[in-house]
């Protein structure tokens, strides 16, 4: 295995838990920047949770694997633009071996060398909902979460190229364990989004989507790409990496086989969050659904089961504004009242991408640690991160590494390594003919004729222009502060 099995044990009298859970959870809170904990989970259950492994207690189980081609195109691998089989975890491992059983079997149409498979984004309560017992083997009360487990983590298995398009998550922060392989992370801070030509074509509640591939940037169409920073940083087993809220990334499997366990920390500014993202979903569902049909664009990500109507959109809408005053007001009497018991902070899952019941409310709030009862403040808190052999920083790549490159955190945590690979990530070559995004296969609309004017055959704008426009966060961000200032008064 590449992961558990391979790890030395901890020498006598070594502190395997190098951080106590409140201090791990005081990091995991205020630090604004993406780091890597190490010594952490070498007692978990579910370091042997390899894809061997996980195919025995699956016994069979059929599963969803998304797949890809290798090839290298300039079009971000959206999951509207792969292609989908249910097959069993033993069946995958056939296949990613290249044994003759899988000519025939459910990827008897996708040549190991050609193609990658992930199973992604799998919630672990619904895959093993018969064997309950198993959610214990994970343990982030270690982190300062008590009664968090696997029940509110999630499961990701891929093959090697296999990837996830560059993206933020408007919900949480997120604690991510790599259990088997290795995959390599780029990530990009909060105020780099302009550079990444945010989108919400396909649509998915909490996913902001690049319309840059990451692997193979198109310079020409997204020139601003050039302003970015890239942490970047390769995940080995027995490692958690800590994405920060709102950070960009960019995930792809470097290694035959790779297994990783992540759970979403719920935050207080997810109540504002919520807010925007039902009046995007409003807004888009609104736009998209009057378009015709016929059009073919598969603007809805497949994780949504449905556009939903604007009745419902709405009445979500008001089910977050009215959650987020109420996580207000609570904010407010701790604030007056910080030796309250309420002052202890809860955390619940973000429940990102699970599609919510019709008027069902969002999250309770979450309340801010305080410390002998007066707030820390942030500069403060930063000043006491402990960085060192047990918690690396993941730092922004240099300028004379190449566009690839990585920091690569190695096991016994005790180098940072740059990788200078002149290689491209493997992506996806659509398999089907028609474009998914009509603005993707479109001339842009900023192109000019040689005189500098703008030629009048290449601004033809679409609706997923005026989305783009209508729905970015910035905008967005703005709407939902008039709409709760409004609601205010």
């Amino acid at each position: 295995m590449a992961g558990a099995q391979s790890r030395c044990p901890p020498a006598p009298g070594e502190d395997v838990k190098p951080f106590t859970p409140g201090r791990a959870k005081e990091i995991v809170m205020s630090l604004q920047q993406p780091a890597v904990f190490c010594n952490m989970v070498d007692d978990w259950p579910a370091l042997y949770w390899n894809a061997k492994y996980l195919s025995a207690l699956l016994d069979g189980k059929m599963i969803q694997f998304r797949l890809g081609l290798k090839a290298v195109d300039l079009v971000p691998q959206f999951e509207t633009r792969c292609s989908y089989v249910k097959a069993t975890l033993e069946e995958f491992l056939a296949w990613s071996c290249g044994q003759p059983s899988c000519l025939s079997g459910p990827f008897s149409c996708y040549e190991y060398s050609k193609y990658w498979a992930y199973a992604d984004y799998k919630y672990i309560a619904t895959m093993f909902e018969e064997k309950p017992e198993i959610f214990q083997d994970i343990r982030w009360s270690d982190f300062g979460f008590p009664g968090r487990s696997g029940k509110e983590s999630t499961l990701w298995i891929g093959s090697e190229g296999a990837n996830t398009p560059c993206h933020l998550d408007s919900y949480g922060c997120n604690l991510v364990l790599q259990v088997q392989g290795r995959k390599r992370w780029h990530l990009f801070p909060p105020g780099d989004t302009s550079f990444l030509y945010p989108t919400r074509i396909p649509y998915e509640e909490s996913s902001i989507f690049s319309k840059v591939n990451i692997a193979n940037p198109d310079l020409k169409r997204f020139p601003e790409f050039r302003n970015t920073t890239a942490y970047v940083v390769t995940l080995s087993p027995g490692q958690v990496l800590l994405v920060p809220r709102h950070w960009w990334h960019y995930v792809e499997s470097i290694d035959p086989i790779t297994v990783s366990i992540n759970s979403w920390i719920e935050l207080d500014a997810d109540h504002e969050a919520r807010v925007e993202e039902a009046i995007t979903r409003m807004l888009v569902c609104a736009i998209k659904s009057a378009e015709n049909p016929s059009d073919g664009d598969l603007w809805l990500n497949p994780t949504e089961v449905e556009a939903t109507s604007h009745e419902i959109n709405l009445q979500y809408l008001n089910k977050a504004v009215s959650a987020y005053f109420k996580c207000q007001k609570a904010s407010e009497s701790e604030q007056a009242c910080p030796s309250c018991t309420g002052a202890e902070q809860r955390t619940s899952t973000s429940c990102k991408r699970k599609k919510r019941e019709a008027g069902s409310e969002p999250e309770g709030c979450t309340l801010l640690t305080h410390e002998f009862g007066f707030p820390i403040s942030k500069a403060e808190k930063l000043q006491k991160i402990p960085f060192g052999p047990h918690l690396i920083q993941v730092l922004p790549q240099s300028q004379e590494t190449s566009s690839m490159g990585a920091v690569a955190v190695e096991s016994d945590s005790r180098d940072l390594l740059h990788e200078n690979e002149g290689g491209h990530f493997g992506k996806l070559h659509h398999t089907r003919k028609q474009s998914v995004m009509s603005n993707d296969s479109a001339t842009p609309a900023h192109q000019m004729d040689s005189d500098g004017s703008p030629n009048a055959s290449q601004t033809a704008l679409s609706t997923n222009d005026l989305l783009d426009c209508l729905v970015n966060p910035q905008v967005i961000s703005l709407v939902a502060r008039l709409l709760l200032e409004r609601t205010r008064v």
